[in-house]
């Protein structure tokens, strides 16, 4: 059968070493982090026996932002709000059913550092009718990522840092064994959920120290010294 219009391009990430990296979907998890959960006034579990179930959202797989490309400040809000975190890239499909976390880690082919932009005023509004806030995550543009890279070459990742700095001045710092569910836990949780298929992506939540961009603003995100973006928030 004949398209009617013509087919968009795949989305697709620059992997070091050579390749790109086609995405199929992009996975988040919210207050994955309780430093970051507290200052978002939500309660942040004391034990891993009080975590609960983790929080998930989606942001189209053509929100992605590569290479050093500005990234448009988005319409219809006056407070877009920074979270910098570790980036997932799933390389194989999962196996039919629940993922065990021993195995989760098998699904994996890279990691990179990309920011989950935020409309926080629409974020706030929606929060407070009790509504979705779809249109506070998934817009145009909200998903800048650095190049990705092949877990073979990361090691463990619980002691790489995660940070931003913004016109220089580090705005987000953490450390990956500060995450409440680590990729394993997450992936399984997801997989109750979804079937997840190679091109997936996960953001897998921020630390403390959301805050503005405004347009102008520069910003460096960091995972240690494996990944980085660099880039400007064009008016």
């Amino acid at each position: 059968m004949t398209d009617l219009i013509p087919a968009p391009p795949v989305p697709r990430i620059p992997v070091a070493g050579g390749g790109t990296f086609p995405v199929r979907r992009i996975y988040c998890v919210g207050r994955n982090f309780a430093d970051h959960a507290r200052e978002m006034g939500a309660n942040a579990p004391a034990s891993a026996a009080e975590r609960g179930q983790p929080m998930f959202f989606m942001k189209p797989a053509d929100a992605i932002v590569t290479g050093d490309a500005p990234v448009p400040y988005p319409p219809a809000t006056s407070d877009l709000h920074h979270e910098v975190e570790l980036v997932v890239a799933l390389g194989q499909d999962a196996p039919d059913g629940v993922l065990p976390v021993d195995q989760a880690m098998s699904l994996v082919l890279a990691y990179g550092v990309g920011l989950d932009l935020t409309r926080r005023d629409l974020q706030a509004a929606a929060k407070a009718k009790g509504g979705p806030w779809d249109i506070a995550k998934g817009f145009d543009h909200s998903a800048p990522v650095s190049m990705l890279v092949p877990a073979t070459q990361v090691g463990e990742l619980a002691p790489l840092e995660l940070s931003l700095e913004v016109n220089g001045q580090t705005r987000q710092h953490s450390t990956l064994d500060d995450m409440i569910w680590n990729v394993p836990e997450i992936l399984h949780e997801l997989s109750r959920l979804y079937a997840l298929r190679a091109g997936d992506l996960v953001f897998m939540g921020t630390p403390a120290g959301v805050a503005a961009l405004r347009p102008g603003d520069r910003f460096s995100a960091r995972l240690g010294n494996i990944a980085r973006r660099d880039g400007m928030i064009a008016g």
